[in-house]
């Protein structure tokens, strides 16, 4: 049975997680986390990805993502992954896969969920028993994103940004957000839709999208159409003019392009005709 393809849209922050082959370790020392690092900030930045979280654990790394364009996640993940296999394998002597197959991923809603995901891939370490406090854990994006200590590879996402206009409010808002009590079934949730790469959202948002698969149906929301450029604009600095461009890509029909941010486009669903998205637009 062929595989789905991955639901990309540039401008929505997606939650990837990539696990070693067969769970084993895939770091070993110091040197080996700060190496990842390095390289993940190189190709990311070169090909157009905003990271906002991170977490390295032994056996796996969680990310949270914006893309820029199409395609630049799954780049990002193939030279990160060529390069990082190359130090292991050269550093250690050894062959063969270090990673378990793709990737997975999901797309996030810039809402509330962003932030969950926030805090779910900051609190690995605390999950597992690894640390008492989320600060005390050195490779994941906490320190920067609860304290203020400077992580080159962080880009902070307007929803984080909007926890408060003071920086030092900021932080200390996002630090009781962290420790908060968390509900278990929203951290189910999170793993759940991780694992099915379903998108993490309102559920009118996720019907939407995941309406425009061949096998759905053609269910369509235009509510939700609404929710897409509201999130998709929230990644801009304030105005936004959306100007239609007609592709025809394997199951989504139209695709809106930003001008203000560059090579950002965003799925306009369930429009089958530029009649109808005019309408919508105006």
């Amino acid at each position: 049975m062929p595989r789905p393809p991955r639901l990309d849209l540039p401008g929505i922050a997606q939650h990837i997680v990539q696990r070693g082959n067969d769970r084993q370790p895939c770091f070993f020392t110091a040197d080996d986390y700060r190496r990842y690092l390095r390289d993940l900030n190189e190709i990311a930045q070169r090909e157009g990805c905003a990271i906002h979280a991170y977490v390295l654990m032994t056996n796996h790394v969680h990310l949270l993502v914006t893309p820029a364009d199409f395609g630049c996640i799954s780049r990002m993940m193939q030279a990160l992954g060529r390069r990082y296999v190359r130090h292991v394998n050269r550093s250690y002597h050894r062959t063969g896969t270090l990673w378990e197959g793709r990737f997975k991923a999901c797309l996030v809603a810039s809402d509330a969920h962003l932030l969950q995901c926030h805090r779910y891939i900051e609190l690995n370490p605390l999950r597992a028993a690894m640390v008492a406090d989320p600060r005390d854990y050195p490779w994941s994006s906490h320190r920067h994103n609860a304290f203020g200590e400077h992580d080159p590879l962080i880009r902070s996402h307007a929803i984080y940004r909007e926890l408060a206009v003071d920086v030092q409010q900021r932080l200390a808002r996002y630090r009781r957000f962290v420790m908060d009590e968390i509900d278990p079934d929203e951290t189910d949730a999170i793993r759940a839709h991780l694992q099915r790469q379903h998108l993490y959202g309102p559920d009118r948002f996720r019907r939407a999208i995941e309406a425009q698969r061949p096998d759905s149906g053609g269910a369509q929301d235009r509510a939700a159409v609404q929710d897409i450029g509201a999130a998709r604009r929230h990644q801009g600095s304030g105005k936004s003019t959306l100007t239609p461009v007609w592709l025809t890509p394997v199951w989504l029909t139209p695709v809106w392009l930003d001008p203000g941010l560059a090579l950002t486009p965003v799925w306009l669903l369930g429009m089958k005709t530029p009649d109808e998205a005019f309408k919508l637009a105006a």
